[in-house]
């Protein structure tokens, strides 16, 4: 007799068990629905989801107390809805669940902190504080960007940069920066009539983002080799999250191999993975990260990859057939909405899908999408095995420190790579050469800006 399946896969929303667990197995994962976008238990059907079926006299016990137990182990109560399912000569039990509007749901006899339990991809896993915080505002349709940040006086917030924004924001017309604009776009919210600044007005266009959100940056490390942790070099980008878009950007353009063709009296250059790839995996990592935990995101760059590390889960229950059919949950909607009237993202639900059709275009590897313990990383396999540095790629990494301030010392390009002054002085002192930076000052009072010589840049870009 052949064997037969279940038409579907185990997933964020489904799961399998051969046979009938202990009680506070269902328990756990019957929360873990909950807490997220519901789900189905079914029992009775193998991982290979292969349908062995249950004995009738068992389902007829769990038909009349599973339902109970449940709701007596759980608070808030949840109430289950038990069916059965008949496959040829097999029957099977399933426990689903909606998803709560009471949460965080919790196992009584652990407590809230203990507890609580979410689904990570196909697993049951314990909730975070983090976590538990987050579930709390979603069942109160709170986002976390959206709240305001007390400590924070209203000037917090850099009033021209909002302005530059709104005078420049893609197919809307220039506006004011108003309170009842800043209202409109969450920057602020108004309570007790007085204004605060929220948490996705400080990210945007916050003054120093980082005196309120300390983790609220990217920490950028080019690795030797293909594992392990011995730094070439490393940037922390701070600032608003568009700085730090362009820090970031800049500093992996820069330590990425390039191949060089020339046509008739044109030189066409190539950068070994498609520079989108690069670009919307950033985008993606700056808006749909979550702010409230306290970590800072991370590039590492190897020479057979770059990892993009988010803290945070999917803000759904997206699965990797699903990343690429442009289903998209937002967490921080403000942020996104800026983004895309930056003209950083064209359409949402679209990142993912470019990722992965530039790199099929390009026949590269594919890249990969990974959901772990509160965080998510996106892998870019690289065009070369070996990472080939020219010099020139090499003394460009310190033009990134230019996006957060306008002039640096030799102490600062030292600090940043971790070389030498002899090599720090080296680097500047070539780029200085190529008219790409200038001197400022003497001696000890020696600094260096971004020279303004938009000819030299012409002629650079040409």
């Amino acid at each position: 007799m052949s064997l037969v399946r279940h038409p579907e896969s185990e997933s964020a929303l489904l799961e399998f068990k051969r046979e009938v667990p202990k009680n506070d197995q269902i328990i756990k994962t019957v929360i873990g629905f909950c807490n997220q976008k519901g789900g189905r238990l079914i029992l009775g059907v193998d991982n290979d989801r292969t349908i062995v079926g249950l004995p009738e006299d068992e389902i007829d016990k769990l038909l009349e107390s599973l339902d109970h137990a449940i709701y007596e182990a759980c608070y808030p109560p949840i109430i289950p809805l038990l069916s059965t399912q008949v496959f040829g000569d097999k029957t099977v039990l399933i426990i689903a669940v909606s998803s709560g509007m009471s949460k965080p749901y919790f196992r009584k006899s652990e407590g809230i902190e203990k507890g609580t339990y979410v689904r990570v991809g196909r697993s049951t896993v314990h909730a975070a504080p983090a976590m538990i915080e987050e579930l709390k505002w979603q069942s109160h349709r709170i986002d976390f960007e959206k709240l305001p940040v007390y400590n924070a006086p209203f000037n917090t917030l850099d009033t021209q940069l909002i302005q530059n924004f709104l005078d420049n924001r893609k197919n809307q017309a220039s506006a004011k920066a108003t309170q009842d604009v800043l209202l409109s776009y969450s920057l602020i919210v108004e309570e007790h009539s007085e204004c605060f600044p929220t948490y996705a007005g400080i990210l945007n266009f916050g003054k120093s983002p980082q005196l309120f959100l300390s983790e609220a940056m990217i920490i950028v490390s080019h690795f030797r080799g293909i594992e392990g942790r011995d730094a070439i070099a490393s940037i922390d980008c701070e600032g608003t999250l568009l700085n730090q878009f362009q820090q970031a950007h800049h500093f992996v353009l820069s330590r990425l191999s390039k191949s060089f063709s020339i046509t008739g009296a044109v030189r066409d250059e190539k950068l070994e993975i498609p520079e989108v790839a690069l670009r919307e995996a950033l985008i993606n990592l700056l808006v749909h990260r979550n702010y409230h935990i306290k970590a800072p995101s991370k590039i590492s760059i190897y020479d057979d990859r770059i990892e993009l590390f988010s803290p945070g889960n999917f803000s759904g229950p997206i699965e990797q057939d699903q990343l690429l059919q442009g289903l998209t949950y937002l967490r921080n909607p403000a942020i996104c909405k800026i983004f895309r009237e930056m003209g950083l993202v064209e359409k949402m639900g679209t990142g993912i899908i470019n990722i992965f059709k530039s790199y099929e275009a390009w026949g590269l590897e594919k890249p990969q999408i990974i959901e772990g313990a509160n965080f998510i990383k996106c892998i870019l396999p690289r065009g070369s095995s070996q990472l080939t540095l020219s010099k020139i790629d090499t003394e460009e990494s310190v033009l990134v420190l230019f996006y957060s301030q306008n002039e640096i010392t030799t102490q600062d390009v030292i600090n940043k790579f971790s070389i030498s002054r002899a090599t720090a002085q080296r680097w500047l002192n070539s780029l200085i050469e190529r008219q790409l930076v200038e001197r400022i000052g003497r001696t000890r009072n020696l600094r260096y800006r971004r020279t303004t010589n938009k000819a030299h840049d012409k002629k650079e870009s040409g």
